[in-house]
C-alpha cells in the first residue's frame, strides 16, 4: 500500500531515480566535467556512466527529455544536503522573534528577556523589540529609551541594531539581527550546559573509599550534685523554666 504522504526525515536525494530505476528512453546528459552530451538513448548514457565508473543520476525529471548527470551518487547526495543546510540558515535568517518590553521592567525581568534574545540570535534568528507605554508612562518616554538602551548593551556581543530605536504611537520599536559567526561570541547557556554534562560525567568514587564517619555528640556529664532531686524518677519538666 503506497503512502499518500511523503515521510517527514526524507531527503530530497530518495526521490532521485539512479541507473536502472531511470524511466525515459532518450534522456539529456552532462557529462563528469559539466559539459553537455546531447540527447542519447538511456542504454549509450548507462555504458557512459560504466565507463567513467559513475552513475547516471536523473537531476531533472521534468524535463523533456529528462535531465541526467553522470557523477558519484554519493557524491550528489552529499552536494544536495548541503545545499539544504544552507537553505535552512537563510529560513531561520528570515525568521523574526518577538521580545516585548516595558519602561518599569524588573532588572529580573530584563535579564530574563535578554537571554531569551540571545537564544535567538545565537540561532541566526533576528529579534524585534517591542517597549510599550501604558497609560501616563508616555509622559516619561526617556524611561522607555534608557531600557531599550541598557538592552541593547547587553546583546552586544550577539548582535547589533538594524536602526535606531524609534516612537511609534505607543510603544518603541526595535529590529536587532544577529552577528556573523565568526564575530560572534558563544551563547553562555550552551556553555554552562556543556559544563554541566561535564561534571555529571565524572568519575564516581570507589566503594572501598569510606567517608569519614560523622562523629557522635560527646554527652556532658552532670555532677550528681547538681542533678534535680526527683525520687530517682526521670522528670520531663526538669528544665522548664517558669516565668
Amino acid at each position: 500500500m503506497s503512502r499518500p504522504y511523503s515521510p517527514r526525515n526524507s531527503s530530497p536525494a530518495s526521490f532521485v531515480r539512479v541507473n536502472g530505476k531511470i524511466r525515459a528512453r532518450e534522456v539529456r546528459v552532462i557529462g563528469v566535467d559539466g559539459n553537455q552530451l546531447g540527447v542519447i538513448s538511456l542504454t549509450e548514457a548507462l555504458g557512459l556512466a560504466r565507463q567513467h565508473g559513475v552513475d547516471l543520476v536523473e537531476i531533472a525529471a521534468t524535463a523533456v527529455p529528462p535531465v541526467c548527470r553522470l557523477v558519484d551518487f554519493g557524491k550528489y547526495r552529499y552536494e544536495l544536503s548541503k545545499k539544504e543546510k544552507e537553505t535552512r540558515k537563510h529560513q531561520h535568517a528570515s525568521t523574526v522573534k518577538e521580545v516585548q518590553l516595558s519602561p518599569r521592567i524588573d532588572p529580573h525581568d530584563l535579564g530574563i528577556k535578554v537571554d531569551h534574545a540571545v537564544d535567538f540570535l545565537c540561532e541566526d534568528m533576528k529579534v524585534k523589540v517591542a517597549l510599550k507605554f501604558r497609560g501616563r508612562e508616555m509622559a516619561h518616554t526617556e524611561f522607555g529609551f534608557e531600557v531599550i538602551k541598557k538592552f541593547i548593551e547587553l546583546i552586544a556581543p550577539y548582535g547589533h541594531p538594524d536602526f535606531q530605536p524609534k516612537l511609534v504611537g505607543r510603544s518603541i520599536n526595535l529590529m536587532i539581527s544577529p552577528l556573523p559567526r565568526n564575530k560572534r561570541a558563544k551563547n553562555p547557556r550552551t556553555i554552562e550546559d556543556k559544563e554541566g554534562e561535564e561534571t555529571n560525567h565524572a568519575p564516581e568514587k570507589k566503594h572501598h573509599e569510606k567517608p569519614h564517619a560523622a562523629r557522635a555528640p560527646e554527652k556532658v556529664k552532670v555532677p550528681v550534685a547538681d542533678q534535680p532531686q526527683t525520687g530517682g524518677l526521670n522528670n520531663p519538666f526538669a528544665g522548664l523554666e517558669i516565668k
